[in-house]
C-alpha cells in the first residue's frame, strides 16, 4: 500500500459490504481515487477469498490478452485452475473457466481496473456470464471511468449491485485536511474548505493543489485564486481527458463550456445536430459529466475551468456568441437567472435589460421577492445604457436603487421616462416599461415620500390594467407592493372597509412572493386600522404576528413602527394601562421625528388624550366628544372610534373598583370592555372543530378526522369566531384558553 494513501474508512467500510454481494462498481473520473481506494481496502479489510488483480488496458484491451491475464492472475493469488489447452474460442474459455472456479468451491475476488470494454463487446459477454454462472463464489469489483456494460440495472433491480461513484469519492474536509498535511500544510479550517469546495474533492486536483502549496509562502491565498486554469491542473486534465476525445466530442465539450448545468436540447441549441449526437456517449462515458436530475447535468467544476480557459485560447470570438445563444434559449424556457447570468458574461447590458423588463422581473431586482437574479447584476454599478430604449435605463436605475444610490436611481428613471415618451402608448411593451417605471418609484418613495409612493402606485395600477392577467399571476410581488401602498393611503383617507381589502390582498401577494418585510408592514397597518374601528383584540393579535420571530426587523427608522407602536398604545389603553400606553406614545414619536406622517400624528395625539384622561381616573368632566372633536382625523374614521373611546375612559372609572387579584390574574381580561364575551354555547361540533384548531390542523385534516366535508368545517369555523369574537384561528384558540374551553 503506497505511503500517500490517505485513509478513508467510510469507503472502506462501504466497500467491505458490497463486496461480499457479486458485483461492486467504483465510476469516477480519472484521477477521483478509485485505485487509491480500493487498494486501502485490500489491504486493511477482511477478504472473503484469494484476491486476483487485473489491470487492464482501457479501451484497448483484447479478448486474446485479457482472459489469460484473469486466468494467470488467479492462478497466482492461489486459485486452483487448470492451464489452457491451446487455442480455445472465448465462449468455451469463458464456460471453461467458470467451471474451473465452481470446482474449487471456495469464494473469490477479482479486481479489473480501468475496465472499459464497448458495451456488447465479447470481454463484456463473457464477464456478465461469469457473473451470471458463478453466484455466491466469483466477487467482482470493477474500477472505471465510465458505466460498465455489465447489466448494471439487472443488479440494482435485485439489489445485488454496490455503487461508489464520483460523488460518494470526493474528499470531504477531514481528507482533504489529512492529504494536505502529507505534505506540511497547515491552513485554517475555512481554508480547507475553500479549497475542497474549489475542487469538488477531486482527488488528483487536491494532490495538485498540495503540491503547488508547498511552494507558496501564502497558501491561504493561493487557494482563493486557485481554479481549473491552474498549470498544473490544466496540463494534467489536457492530456489525460481532453486531447483523447474524438473531434465532435471534443467540440462539443467545449462549446457546452459555458453552461454551468447543460441538457440535450440546450447542447444542440450550442453546437448544433451534429455535436447534439454526440451527447448521450459524452454523458455515458465521462465521469466529469454528474446527472443532477430531469435529464440535466453538470459539470466538474475543474474539468468546468478547464474547457472554458481552452475555449477562450482556441476560439476567443465565440465565447459572447455562445453565451447570447445560452441566454436566448434559457429564457424561451423560463430560466430567467440563467438566463440574466450568460447576458452579463457576453457584456450585453442592453439586453440584459429587455428581458428583465419583458419579464415583469424588476421587483426580483429591488428584492421585492425571493426569488433572486444572479449577484453579479447589483454587484457593481449599472452599465450606461448604450441603446435608446428605456428598458436598459429602467434596469440601471433598479440596480441603482437595490445598491441604494437614490441620486443615479433618479436620473436614471428621468432618462427612461424620456424614451417612454416615443414609445406606442397603446402596446404592451409600453405598459411593461411604465410597470417597471412605476415599480421602482413606488419601492424608492414608499418610505420617504408616501403620496408620490401613492401616485406611483396609481400609475402601476393603470399599467396593470393593460396587460394579461396571466402574466401578473407570476408575478405576486408586483401586486403585494402596489395594494400595500394603496390600502395605506386609503387608510389615511379614512375609507378603512376599502383599506382593509387592500391590505388583505396585499398580506396574501406578501406571503406569496416570500416578502417578509410587507408582510411584517401590512400586519401593521391592518393592526391599526382594527385599532381605529375599536377592535382592540383583534389589533392586538395582528401586532404580535407582526413581531413574531419569523419576521423581519426593521433595521433603520419607519413609519410601521410608530403605527406598531400606536396599536400598543391602544391596547395598553384598553387594558386600563394608560402609564404604558405613554411609553408606547412616546416610542411612536421618536419614529415619526425621523419619518414624519400626518395621519400618525393625529392618531396619537388622540391616544395621547384619552391616556391623559385615563391617567385622571376617567373624569367626569371628560367628554369624549370633546376629545374627539379636538382631533384632525378624517370624519369616518372618527364615527367609528367614537363609540370605542367611551369603554376606554369607563375602564379607566372602574379599575379602582376591580380586585387586586383578578388584575393580576387576568391583567387581559380588562380588554373586554370593547370585546363582547361570550354570548352563545358552543355546540358539541364546534368544540371539535375548536380541539382539533388547537392542534394546528388544516381545515382539511379536520374535515378527513371528523367525516365532514370542508364546507361544514369551515361553517363551523366561522361560527366559532364569530362565538368568540375573533377573526382567526390563533386568536381563537388563545380566546378559548381564556374562558377555558380548551
Amino acid at each position: 500500500m503506497p505511503s500517500w494513501l490517505v485513509p478513508r474508512p467510510r469507503l472502506t467500510d462501504r466497500l467491505a459490504r458490497g463486496v461480499l454481494g457479486p458485483l461492486t462498481v467504483i465510476v469516477g473520473p480519472v484521477g477521483a481515487g478509485k485505485t487509491a481506494l480500493a487498494l486501502e481496502w485490500a489491504h486493511t479489510r477482511r477478504l472473503p477469498g484469494p484476491l486476483a488483480w487485473v489491470t487492464c488496458d482501457g479501451r484497448s484491451e483484447q479478448s486474446c490478452v485479457f482472459w489469460p491475464r484473469v486466468i494467470n492472475t488467479l492462478r497466482a493469488a492461489g486459485v486452483d485452475l487448470p492451464e489452457p489447452h491451446g487455442e480455445q474460442a472465448e465462449p468455451l474459455l469463458v464456460a471453461a473457466l467458470a467451471a474451473g472456479l465452481h470446482r474449487c468451491g471456495e469464494q473469490v475476488v477479482l479486481v479489473l481496473d480501468d475496465f472499459q470494454p464497448a458495451p456488447g463487446s465479447p470481454i463484456a459477454e463473457g464477464v456478465s456470464s461469469l457473473l451470471r454462472h458463478l453466484p455466491g463464489v466469483l466477487h467482482l469489483i470493477v474500477l472505471a471511468r465510465r458505466d460498465p456494460p455489465l447489466h448494471l440495472h439487472r443488479g440494482r433491480l435485485t439489489s445485488e449491485v454496490t455503487e461508489l461513484r464520483t460523488s460518494d469519492l470526493a474528499f470531504d474536509d477531514q481528507e482533504t485536511a489529512a492529504l494536505l498535511a502529507q505534505h506540511g500544510i497547515d491552513v485554517p479550517k475555512q481554508t480547507v474548505s475553500a479549497l475542497r469546495r474549489r475542487t469538488d474533492g477531486w482527488a488528483a486536483g487536491l494532490r495538485l493543489a498540495a503540491m503547488s502549496m508547498e511552494k507558496q509562502s501564502d497558501p491561504e491565498k493561493f487557494v482563493a485564486h486557485f481554479a481549473g486554469d491552474d498549470e498544473a491542473i490544466a496540463s494534467y486534465l489536457v492530456e489525460e481527458v481532453l486531447d483523447l476525445q474524438p473531434a465532435g466530442m471534443r467540440r462539443l465539450l467545449l462549446t457546452t463550456s459555458v453552461l454551468d448545468r447543460v441538457n440535450v436540447e440546450l447542447a444542440v441549441e450550442l453546437s448544433g445536430e451534429d455535436a447534439g449526437r454526440h451527447f448521450a456517449s459524452l454523458v455515458r462515458e465521462n465521469s466529469f459529466l454528474q446527472p443532477v436530475g430531469q435529464g440535466w447535468y453538470r459539470c466538474h467544476q475543474m474539468f468546468a475551468d478547464v474547457l472554458r480557459m481552452c475555449l477562450r485560447h482556441e476560439k476567443p470570438g465565440l465565447v459572447a456568441p455562445l453565451h447570447r445563444r445560452a441566454a436566448a434559449w434559457l429564457g424561451e424556457h423560463g430560466l430567467l437567472a440563467d438566463a440574466v447570468r450568460h447576458l452579463l458574461a457576453a457584456g450585453d447590458w442592453d439586453q440584459t435589460g429587455r428581458l428583465i423588463v419583458d419579464r415583469l422581473a424588476i421587483g426580483q431586482v429591488l428584492g421585492l421577492t425571493k426569488l433572486r437574479l444572479p449577484g453579479e447584476l447589483t454587484g457593481r454599478p449599472p452599465e450606461p445604457p448604450s441603446a435608446g430604449d428605456p428598458e436598459p435605463a429602467l434596469l440601471a436605475a433598479a440596480v441603482a436603487r437595490a445598491r441604494d444610490d437614490d441620486p443615479l436611481c433618479r436620473r436614471y428613471l428621468d432618462l427612461s421616462d424620456g424614451l417612454l415618451a416615443d414609445l406606442p402608448a397603446d402596446e404592451e411593451r409600453t405598459a411593461r416599461c411604465r410597470l417597471a417605471h412605476a415599480l421602482i418609484r413606488m419601492e424608492q418613495l414608499r418610505s420617504p415620500n408616501p403620496p408620490e409612493a401613492r401616485a406611483a402606485a396609481a400609475d402601476a395600477q393603470s399599467a396593470l390594467a393593460r396587460l394579461p392577467h396571466t402574466a401578473l399571476a407570476r408575478h405576486p410581488e408586483i401586486i403585494a407592493l402596489t395594494l400595500t401602498i394603496r390600502g395605506g393611503g386609503e387608510l389615511r383617507a379614512g375609507s378603512l372597509k376599502a383599506a382593509e381589502a387592500s391590505l388583505t390582498g396585499a398580506l396574501k401577494a406578501a406571503g406569496a412572493a416570500g416578502n417578509g418585510a410587507l408582510r411584517r408592514d401590512c400586519l401593521v397597518e391592518l393592526a391599526l386600522l382594527e385599532a381605529l374601528r375599536g377592535r382592540f383584540r383583534a389589533a392586538d393579535e395582528l401586532a404580535a404576528q407582526a413581531t413574531q420571530p419569523s419576521m423581519p426587523t426593521w433595521a433603520v427608522a419607519e413609519r410601521a413602527q410608530a403605527s406598531l407602536h400606536l396599536v400598543r398604545a391602544w391596547v395598553e389603553l384598553a387594558r386600563a394601562e394608560p402609564g404604558r400606553a405613554k411609553l408606547e406614545l412616546r416610542a411612536a414619536r421618536a419614529v415619526l421625528r425621523a419619518r414624519p406622517d400626518a395621519f400618525l400624528s393625529d392618531v396619537g395625539a388622540l391616544v395621547t388624550a384619552l391616556a391623559t384622561a385615563a391617567e385622571q381616573n376617567g373624569a367626569a368632566s371628560t367628554s369624549i366628544g370633546e376629545v374627539v372633536a379636538a382631533s384632525r382625523l378624517p370624519r369616518p374614521v372618527l364615527r367609528s372610534l367614537a363609540p370605542a373611546c367611551a369603554p376606554l375612559l369607563d375602564s379607566a372609572r372602574h379599575k379602582a373598583a376591580a380586585t387586586p387579584a383578578r388584575s393580576a390574574t387576568h391583567p387581559a381580561l380588562t380588554l373586554t370592555a370593547t370585546t363582547p364575551t361570550v354570548t352563545e354555547h358552543l355546540s358539541a361540533r364546534e368544540r371539535d372543530v375548536l380541539n382539533r384548531l388547537a392542534q394546528m390542523m388544516t381545515t382539511e385534516e379536520i374535515a378527513e378526522e371528523l367525516y365532514l366535508s370542508v364546507n361544514t368545517v369551515k361553517t363551523h369555523l366561522k361560527s366559532v369566531y364569530r362565538k368568540l369574537s375573533v377573526t382567526r384561528r390563533s386568536a381563537a384558540v388563545r380566546r378559548a384558553r381564556e374562558l377555558q374551553l380548551l
